[in-house]
C-alpha cells in the first residue's frame, strides 16, 4: 500500500490542517503500523498528490531508504520506561534536520508504564508545531483517558476475505507464484482479517514449491490430518463410550498435546454449530472445502442444544487444564460426559438431553411408552375384559357422593415424585390407627403451602394400611384437595416429617369404627335452612325468586 485509503486523512493532507497527535487502533494486521509510515512520508512530502506521497522526492525516497531521520519508530513494548520518553522529549525540542515535522510512530504503545505515560502527556498537551505524534496499539481500552483525548482516533476493521485474496493473488502474480484461487481463498479465511498473516502463510506455501493449491494451504496451516476429530465426534455422536476413552487413548500415546485437542475439539464443534444454524455457514468455516459437507453430514447427528453444552463442557474442561488439572484425566471425563449426557446433570446437559428426546419424537426415532392402569381425573381407568364388573374408582367415589365409601382417596392427589396416589376404595378397610405426627405435619406444611394451613385447623389424620385419612369440620376441604397441588403439598409434608409416602384420602362421617362396627351417622344441619328458620320466628318476610 502506498496510499492513505482514508479520506478524513488524505483531506488532513491536502488541506494542511494536520493533528498534532493520531492514534491508530485496530486487531493485528490490518495495516495500523504501514499506514502510519505512509501519512509520516505525506505530511513531508515535497509534492503530495491528492493527500498521497509521490514516493519520487528526495524525502520520499530518503525516508523509504532511511537516509532521513526525522521519522523515528519506537517498539514501546522494549521502550516503555519512563527514562525512555524522557529522551523523546528531549530529542522532540530539536528542529528537523531534512524534512519538514519530525514524526514519532510509537507501536504498542499501551505497552508503556503509567510513568511513561505521565511523561508524554505533557508533550501531547503542549507539542512544539515541528513535531507529530502517531501512535498505533491493538488494545486501546489500556490507553488513559487523558491520551485518549488529545489524539484523532482511526479504527481499523478486519479486511475482507475477498479483499485479502484479490491481493494475494495481486502479490503472487507480481512475485512469480503459482497461486490458485481456491488456494487465497483458503489462505485468506485461515488469516482472519489480518494481512500480514496471509502474507506470511502465503510465503510458507511458496516454500514447498510448485503451485500453490487447497491442499498445500491446508497441510503449510496445520489443518491437514485432522481426521481425528471426526473420528472423535463421530463416536461421541454415536454415544460409543468405549471407542471414545481408546481413540483418546492412541492420540495420547502419539504424543497429542490434551490442551491443543480441547482447541481443535472446540473448534470443530462451532463448525457444527454454524452448519446448524447459519445457511451461509461455509464462509464462516476455515477448513478445506473437501470438509464442508463432512461438517454439514456430521452436525445433522447433533442437536443444537447438545453442540452447545459440548461447547460449555469443552471450555470448562480447557479451564480445569489452566488451573493445573490432570490433562488425560480430565478430557477422559469430559469426552465420557460428552458421549453419554446421563452422566452429566447440569441444566445445559439437561436441556440438551430434552432436545434429543423432542428430536426423536419428530422424526418417529421412538415412540414414548404408555402406561397401563394410568388413572387421570378426567377419564376412568379400563377394567380388564375377563374381570365381571369392575370396581368404582376413587374418582367416581368423590364424583357420586350419594352412597360415601368409607375412607374414600383423593382423587387427584400426587406423591412429591408426580406418581399417582390414587387407588381404589378397599372393600374392607383394616383397623385405623391415630396418626400421632399430625400435628409436626401441619407445621412443616405451613412451609410449604401456607394458604392451605387454615383449611386444616382443628382437623386430625388416622392411618390405615398406606392411607392417611384426614379428620375435619371443614366442608370445604375436600374441594381444595382436589386440585391436587395441595394435595401434594401434604403428601410431601407427611414425608418430610415421617419418611413414609401416604396416599391421601378424607375420613368420611360414617367411617368404619377401628372394632370392625359402625359409627352412627350424625346429621350435619344446614346452615342455610337455620337462617331461614331464625329468620321467620324475628317476622322477616323471605322472597323466593
Amino acid at each position: 500500500m502506498t496510499e492513505l485509503r482514508s479520506a478524513s486523512l488524505s483531506g488532513a493532507v491536502k488541506s494542511g490542517r494536520l493533528s498534532h497527535a493520531y492514534l491508530f487502533t485496530g486487531s493485528r494486521g490490518t495495516g495500523k503500523t504501514s499506514c502510519a509510515k505512509i501519512l509520516a512520508k505525506a505530511v513531508n512530502c515535497e509534492h503530495p498528490i491528492n493527500g498521497n506521497p509521490c514516493n519520487a522526492c528526495d524525502t520520499c525516497r530518503g525516508i523509504d531508504n532511511g537516509s532521513i531521520l526525522d521519522v523515528i519508530e519506537i517498539d514501546a513494548a522494549s521502550n516503555n520506561g519512563v527514562d525512555n520518553i524522557r529522551d523523546l522529549r528531549e530529542e522532540a525540542n530539536y528542529t528537523p534536520t531534512a524534512a519538514k515535522y519530525r514524526v514519532y510512530i510509537i507501536d504498542e504503545v499501551h505497552m508503556l508504564s503509567t510513568g511513561a505515560f505521565n511523561a508524554l502527556l505533557k508533550t501531547l498537551e503542549e507539542p512544539p508545531e515541528h513535531v507529530k505524534f502517531i501512535l498505533a496499539t491493538t488494545e486501546v481500552h489500556k490507553l488513559p483517558s487523558t491520551i485518549l483525548s488529545r489524539c484523532q482516533r482511526f479504527d481499523f476493521k478486519r479486511i475482507e476475505p475477498q479483499d485479502i485474496a484479490a491481493r494475494l493473488l495481486y502479490v503472487a502474480n507480481e512475485e512469480g507464484i503459482a497461486l490458485t484461487e481456491d488456494g487465497a481463498r483458503l489462505i485468506a479465511r485461515i488469516a482472519d482479517g489480518a494481512m500480514r498473516d496471509a502474507l506470511s502463510l502465503l510465503d510458507r506455501c511458496a516454500a514447498y514449491g510448485g503451485e500453490i493449491t487447497e491442499a498445500v494451504v491446508s497441510d503449510a496451516a496445520g489443518l491437514a490430518g485432522r481426521e481425528y476429530l471426526f473420528a472423535l465426534t463421530e463416536a461421541v455422536a454415536a454415544r460409543d463410550s468405549a471407542k471414545t476413552l481408546s481413540l483418546l487413548n492412541d492420540l495420547y500415546n502419539n504424543a497429542c498435546n490434551m490442551e491443543r485437542l480441547l482447541a481443535d475439539l472446540l473448534s470443530h464443534f462451532r463448525n457444527m454449530m454454524l452448519a446448524r444454524s447459519v445457511p451461509n455457514y461455509k464462509d464462516l468455516i476455515v477448513c478445506p472445502q473437501a470438509e464442508l459437507e463432512t461438517i454439514a453430514v456430521q452436525a445433522q447427528s447433533f442437536t443444537l442444544a447438545r453442540i452447545l453444552s459440548a461447547m460449555d463442557m469443552l471450555n470448562e474442561t480447557a479451564v480445569r487444564l489452566k488451573a493445573g488439572a490432570n490433562g488425560r484425566t480430565a478430557v477422559e471425563m469430559a469426552l465420557l460426559r460428552l458421549a453419554d449426557p446421563q452422566l452429566d446433570t447440569d441444566i445445559a446437559a439437561l436441556t440438551a438431553r430434552v432436545a434429543e428426546l423432542e428430536r426423536r419424537l419428530d422424526t418417529g426415532a421412538f415412540q414414548a411408552p404408555v402406561k397401563a392402569n394410568t388413572v387421570t381425573e378426567n377419564a376412568e381407568p379400563s377394567a380388564p375384559k375377563s374381570a365381571p364388573a369392575p370396581q368404582t374408582s376413587a374418582v367416581q367415589a368423590v364424583q357420586k357422593p350419594t352412597q360415601p365409601e368409607a375412607g374414600v382417596p383423593l382423587p387427584s392427589a400426587k406423591s412429591a415424585d408426580n406418581s399417582e396416589t390414587v387407588q381404589k376404595a378397599p372393600v374392607a378397610p383394616p383397623a385405623d390407627a391415630e396418626f400421632s405426627k399430625w400435628a409436626e405435619a401441619l407445621e412443616r406444611l405451613a412451609t410449604i403451602d401456607r394458604p392451605l394451613v387454615p383449611h386444616m385447623q382443628n382437623s386430625s389424620a388416622v392411618v390405615r394400611g398406606d392411607l392417611l385419612l384426614i379428620k375435619s369440620e371443614n366442608p370445604m376441604l375436600e374441594r381444595f384437595l382436589q386440585t391436587g397441588s395441595h394435595a401434594n403439598c401434604i403428601v410431601r409434608a407427611v414425608y418430610d416429617v415421617t419418611g413414609v409416602k401416604y396416599k391421601l384420602g378424607i375420613f368420611n362421617s360414617n367411617q368404619a369404627a377401628p372394632n370392625g362396627g359402625t359409627q352412627p351417622q350424625t346429621p350435619k344441619k344446614d346452615p342455610l335452612a337455620d337462617l331461614l328458620s331464625r329468620a321467620e320466628t324475628l317476622g322477616v318476610q323471605i322472597i323466593e325468586q
